[in-house]
């Protein structure tokens, strides 16, 4: 029998780890730009796949980042702002104080899934308009959300879609009180998440970081939920604050 042990980690476990040691020890600075596969392949002694995987672990833990053309980059520290929840906020597209941009696409006639129509309180298969938003600092999206209006609230009106229209983008509330409606509660459920691969790659940030999901649902006066959004917060770019007028006693 031979002896026995560990086995040794994948090549490309290995180069990952010489490539975090350089970045620790400060041989390649924020914002330099790695030696091409070929050379590193040459200097560790792998083939350039192996240096590919390395890389794209790193990418993916955040440490590196790839520029299409350029090549791949130790990449900077992102800023973390803060994402202020509030009555009035809540009503609004962006958050509150974003100066930045964002792009929506809306989708109409779209089912309701069973917790999507669980959440609007309408039957499961009952089409909705869906809309997605990625919101942009400096040309790399830092927040995420998707939401869905039941057709039945907006359906044949001029404000079907949220981001077209008459009252493009001025929120949930202002294009429901176009329509007679007025919105009088607004109700947000913040739940721990990690993002997927899908969403970490849109931000630019690991897969498996860490993030809140708020689900946040707008109610009429008369208690029927007219919007419902998923709104994906990642912490590495956000801190949640929630601030409040406080009511007196019996109002």
């Amino acid at each position: 029998m031979g002896a026995s042990g560990s086995a040794s980690p994948a090549p490309y476990l290995r180069v990952a780890q010489l490539l975090r040691d350089r970045v620790a020890d400060g041989v390649w600075a924020v914002g330099d730009r790695l030696p091409s596969r070929a050379t590193l392949g040459t200097e560790f002694g792998v083939g350039d796949n192996v240096v590919r995987r390395a890389q794209e672990a790193l990418i993916e833990e955040g440490l590196l980042e790839g520029r299409a053309g350029s090549g791949t980059f130790v990449r900077a520290p992102r800023e973390r702002r803060v994402l202020r929840r509030t009555s009035t906020d809540m009503a609004t597209p962006a958050p509150a104080g974003f100066t930045g941009t964002w792009e929506s696409r809306s989708t109409a006639k779209v089912p309701a899934g069973q917790e999507t129509a669980a959440r609007l309180g309408i039957g499961q298969g009952d089409l909705c308009v869906v809309t997605t938003y990625e919101f942009f600092t400096e040309a790399q999206p830092v927040l995420l959300a998707v939401s869905w209006e039941p057709m039945a609230v907006t359906g044949g009106s001029p404000v079907v879609l949220p981001e077209g229209g008459p009252l493009r983008g001025r929120g949930v509330v202002a294009r429901m009180r176009h329509l007679g409606i007025a919105v009088t509660r607004v109700v947000e459920v913040p739940h721990p998440v990690r993002l997927d691969r899908d969403q970490a790659q849109l931000l630019g940030l690991a897969t498996g970081a860490q993030a809140t999901l708020i689900e946040r649902t707008h109610y009429a006066e008369d208690g029927r939920a007219v919007e419902t959004a998923d709104w994906v917060v990642p912490g590495d770019l956000w801190e949640i604050n929630y601030a409040f007028a406080p009511t007196s006693p019996g109002a």
